[in-house]
């Protein structure tokens, strides 16, 4: 059975004031349901796996966070880095870890912030990916493209492997200009990087040791001692050594030189919550084209009041009534000491905000 591992990092800059570095988008429900992007994301996982091989890498700041919203997690199985260092060191933390648990295992990563319409397809995709895993690939799951999207990494993809829907992974494209997303889409030879994961815990960490020996050699310092009280003597002095650095520049795009990714196409409705406006297009909307967010989940929601308005996305989380009057097409978040306004259309720039409040100092309100 798949161990599934779930980085949940990050403070979501595009989704202030909502989003803080303290409580991050994967500890909100932001999924139409009470859910928050961290639980749904265990849930729609569970067809494949059991609590005791769910394993969650989270900050210090957020392990009790965590811990709150995952009961039924062991607590063994929330993995504590002690500052951030990118996703490889996260994700081969857990790989290490699980590997003295089961040198034969196959694991999983998948991202705690993502929104998935069709969990069913979700789940049968990721059993092909295993499939590809145990013949020794390191697999992604690349998401069939919907549009030509600029902001999305890609997959270029060469034969297929076997009479399934593995293929080979060529070379891993950045975020690409217009007219090149275009081509790409054209072409069925790309999928969007989802940053979804699955390969063998000995296949990756021996390719790993290959690409990246110090990190290596210092996770498995760090493994070998994680059941025991010198963890965190040894975590103090090794963490702060490792590279911060992406599994994707770090392992996975020597590894398609290498001819070892394959990728299975995954089309079971994936979105990347990055900003209010893609928020505003996955969650259901009322007759008008607003979404509430939040409303009809559990907790102590306020009102929301609007008259002759159409496109907004509003955030009530404030306790005050949120009201809007004859406008269009607008981001209004409310919590209890900052107030965001803006175009839809100007979404991705919310994260200009908070690097100007860093700037300014004003570290209370990021």
């Amino acid at each position: 059975m798949l161990f599934a591992v779930i980085p949940a990092g990050g403070s979501g800059t595009r989704l202030w004031p909502l989003s803080r570095a303290g409580h991050p988008k994967f500890l909100h429900p932001l999924t139409g349901t009470a859910a928050s992007l961290l639980q749904a994301t265990v849930q729609r996982l569970a067809p494949l796996t059991t609590p005791e091989r769910t394993l969650v890498v989270t900050g210090l700041a957020h392990a009790a966070a965590v811990a709150r919203q995952l009961t039924g997690l062991p607590e063994e199985n929330i993995l504590v880095e002690p500052s951030p260092r990118d996703s490889c060191a996260a994700i081969a933390l857990a790989a290490a870890v699980i590997a003295r648990r089961d040198p034969d295992a196959v694991m999983g990563s998948f991202a705690a912030d993502h929104l998935i319409a069709d969990p069913e397809g979700y789940v049968a995709t990721v059993r092909r990916a295993v499939e590809g895993a145990q013949q020794g690939l390191l697999m992604t799951v690349g998401i069939k493209p919907t549009r030509p999207e600029t902001g999305y990494g890609y997959l270029q993809c060469g034969s297929g492997v076997g009479d399934g829907p593995i293929r080979v992974v060529e070379e891993f494209k950045e975020k690409p200009a217009y007219d090149v997303a275009v081509s790409y889409v054209e072409s069925g030879r790309y999928f969007w990087n989802a940053s979804m994961f699955v390969w063998r815990v000995d296949t990756f960490l021996a390719e790993l040791a290959r690409q990246q020996p110090e990190m290596h050699a210092g996770l498995e310092r760090i493994a070998a001692v994680w059941e025991s009280a010198a963890r965190e003597e040894v975590l103090g002095e090794v963490w702060p050594t490792l590279p911060k650095i992406s599994v994707d520049y770090a392992v996975m795009e020597g590894a398609a030189v290498a001819g070892l990714v394959g990728t299975v196409p995954g089309d079971f409705g994936w979105n990347d919550i990055g900003d209010f406006h893609t928020l505003g297009d996955v969650l259901p909307t009322d007759p008008a084209g607003n979404v509430v967010v939040g409303a009809g989940t559990a907790g102590d929601k306020p009102g929301v009041l609007l008259h002759d308005s159409s496109g907004l996305v509003v955030v009530p989380g404030s306790g005050r009534l949120v009201a809007a009057l004859g406008v269009r097409d607008l981001i209004v978040v409310d919590t209890e000491d900052a107030v965001l306004v803006c175009p839809r259309d100007r979404a991705q720039d919310v994260k200009k905000l908070v690097d100007q409040l860093k700037q300014r100092g004003d570290d209370s309100y990021v």
